[in-house]
């Protein structure tokens, strides 16, 4: 509120909304551009995704892989997919949180948070 009881200005309230919709979208772009990696299997299979949690790439030490047991093998693909994702939302919290509070605190239809 404006000091004295006054209208807020709504050009500035406007200005204000837009500086934070393009603060949002740099931010969810530095966040497609960023890489974050989780691993199982203590380094054996490794999962590189993007802020956004898109698999960009999965690493397979030749030591797990044991054509006897292909289920272990899968476990340690899923854990270390879901190690990245946890990785990537913990970054999209920490990009995009304090925004999400800059426009009311009560999260973005859409985001995670």
């Amino acid at each position: 509120m404006i000091p004295g009881g006054g209208q807020p200005n709504m050009q500035q309230l406007l200005q204000q909304a837009q500086k934070m919709q393009q603060d949002l979208a740099a931010a969810q772009e530095e966040l497609a551009r960023t890489e974050v990696e989780g691993q199982a299997g203590g380094g054996l299979v490794k999962a590189t995704v993007n802020g956004s949690g898109e698999l960009r790439d999965l690493v397979i030490d030749p030591k797990a892989v044991d054509p006897e047991d292909t289920e272990t093998l899968a476990d340690l693909v899923v854990a270390a997919v879901q190690a990245a994702n946890e990785n990537a939302q913990a970054l999209q919290q920490e990009k995009l949180g304090p925004l999400a509070q800059g426009l009311g605190g009560g999260g973005i239809p859409g985001l995670p948070f």
